[in-house]
């Protein structure tokens, strides 16, 4: 199976400058839970964001044009959205993509599955996670929290489903 997990704002907004726009721990858990001990296929510029050193216990698959190898254990790069597919196979496990924004428009025709962490608001942003149509995509679960003194703002957990 083949996830896109992501946070979007209202107006499908998911970064700026290369960080986060938000602070959600409800979600930051929700993705490790998600992606622990599974491949996660990614851009160069999201590891980037992350200190350019693996998340704990995944699988990295890195797309980029820049890079070309790395050294680093559980770490691997192809130069394209095709090659990372291939490449994940091979681990026999769930496979996640976790961003940028052009990494998601790539995938999101290989993708089964969506976990959308719908964030209630519109927000400036440099980098947008693709549209998603009812044409496509089937919502078939939604987990509704308020905002609280960890939370900034409203959101929601939201599984889709692709349409056959």
């Amino acid at each position: 199976m083949i996830t896109l997990i992501a946070a979007v704002s209202e107006n499908l907004a998911i970064g700026k400058n290369n960080a986060l726009l938000w602070h959600l721990p409800n979600d930051l858990k929700f993705f490790k839970t998600k992606t622990q001990h599974q491949t996660i296929i990614l851009g160069r510029k999201t590891f980037e964001s992350f200190g350019a050193k693996p998340l704990p216990n995944r699988i990295h698959i890195i797309v980029s044009r820049t890079y070309t190898t790395s050294t680093q254990k559980d770490v691997f790069v192809v130069d394209s959205i095709e090659k990372a597919m291939e490449k994940a196979k091979e681990f026999q496990r769930e496979i996640y993509i976790i961003g940028g924004g052009e990494i998601y428009t790539q995938a999101v025709d290989f993708a089964d599955t969506l976990l959308i962490t719908f964030v209630k608001t519109t927000i400036e942003a440099d980098v947008f996670f693709p549209e998603i149509t009812k044409k496509d995509w089937k919502l078939v679960e939604t987990d509704f929290h308020s905002k609280d003194e960890k939370h900034a703002y409203d959101y929601e957990f939201r599984t889709y489903i692709r349409k056959k």
